[in-house]
């Protein structure tokens, strides 16, 4: 029944929506052992790098870079449960780094420049690309390899370029970039889970 005042939904809303929870539960359905050994891995990795008292460096364009971010701020800040906050920092953050890099040395240089100039031995870079061929992407890779630093991936579709670069990736089992995307930040929040240890409730947060 409709509350009074309030309108029905669109039915056009009601088919997407119904079109999109399809297509979710189908990819949900792919996800299984391997996807989170990948997810396992780079948690082991990043926990070994904070040992050591290193950096997890994050990069992504679009709504990769929003991922990246967000999975930075959920270390650095909290997840799930209260712990010292972690060395996490996203590589899309300095508007006047990205600008100035991108302007000398072209976009396809705005996270190696970084990597280059920040990263130490012992790092551990997440890269998030929904295609697996961002160049910028890929340029990281190649500046984390001369500085020492451990690679992982957030990918999509056949993992594209990025896939024969790094040490390990998650790849999203679906072509279509939504669906990629959410896995992505599901993924995230599994990593967040995982090197924050134990089990919990979104309820612990009590915020939003």
């Amino acid at each position: 029944m409709v509350e009074p005042g309030r309108a029905s939904p669109e039915p056009d809303a009601l088919a997407c929506l119904i079109e999109i929870a399809a297509e979710l539960r189908g990819v949900l359905a792919d996800l299984g052992p391997r996807q989170a050994a990948a997810v396992a891995e780079l948690a082991a990795a990043v926990r070994a790098a904070w040992a050591g008292g290193g950096t997890f460096w994050l990069c992504g364009n679009g709504g990769s870079a929003a991922d990246a971010q967000h999975i930075a701020a959920e270390l650095v800040g909290r997840f799930l449960r209260e712990r010292p906050g972690r060395r996490a920092h996203a590589l899309t953050v300095n508007s006047s780094v990205l600008t100035a890099v991108a302007n000398d040395y072209g976009y396809d240089a705005v996270f190696a420049r970084q990597v280059e100039a920040l990263a130490r031995p012992g790092d551990v870079l997440l890269v998030i690309s929904t295609s697996g061929n961002s160049a910028n992407c890929v340029r990281a890779v190649e500046a984390a390899r001369r500085a020492g630093v451990a690679v992982h991936g957030f990918l999509g579709g056949d993992g594209g370029r990025l896939l024969g670069l790094v040490d390990d990736a998650f790849v999203a089992p679906s072509l279509a970039t939504p669906r990629i995307q959410e896995l992505h930040i599901m993924m995230g929040h599994l990593l967040c889970r995982l090197l924050e240890g134990g089990s919990g409730s979104a309820a612990e947060r009590g915020d939003g």
